[in-house]
C-alpha cells in the first residue's frame, strides 16, 4: 500500500473515531444528536448531488467539445482525402491518354 493510501486510510479512521468520541460524550440528548446527524447527513447528501450534477456537467460539455472538435478532424480529413483523390484521378486520366496515343501509333505501324 503506499503512503498516499495510508494517510488517506488513517485520515478516514480517525475521522470516524473522533466523530465517535464527539457524539458518546456530547452533552446534548440523544434525539438532538441524532437530530443534528441527521441534518449533516442530508447537507453532505445534497453537497455530494450537486457536485456529481456539476462533474456530470463539466464532462458532457467536455464530450461535447471533443466531439466538434474530432468531427472537425475528420472532414478536414476526408476534403484532404479527396483533393489527393482528385489529383490522382487527373494523373492517371493524363498517363491513360498518353497509353492510348502510343497504341494509335502501335496500330498504324
Amino acid at each position: 500500500m503506499s503512503n498516499s493510501s495510508s494517510a488517506l486510510l488513517g485520515l478516514i479512521a480517525g475521522t470516524a473515531i473522533g466523530a465517535l468520541a464527539g457524539i458518546l460524550f456530547a452533552p446534548e440528548k440523544g434525539s438532538v444528536t441524532r437530530q443534528k446527524l441527521t441534518d449533516e447527513a442530508m447537507a453532505a447528501r445534497d453537497k455530494i448531488n450537486v457536485n456529481a450534477s456539476d462533474l456530470k456537467d463539466k464532462m458532457a460539455s467536455s464530450m461535447q467539445s471533443k466531439k466538434v472538435t474530432l468531427d472537425e478532424q475528420l472532414d478536414s480529413l476526408v476534403k484532404g482525402a479527396s483533393h489527393k483523390a482528385d489529383d490522382l484521378i487527373s494523373s492517371l486520366e493524363k498517363k491513360l491518354a498518353d497509353l492510348k496515343a502510343q497504341n494509335k501509333k502501335f496500330q498504324k505501324s
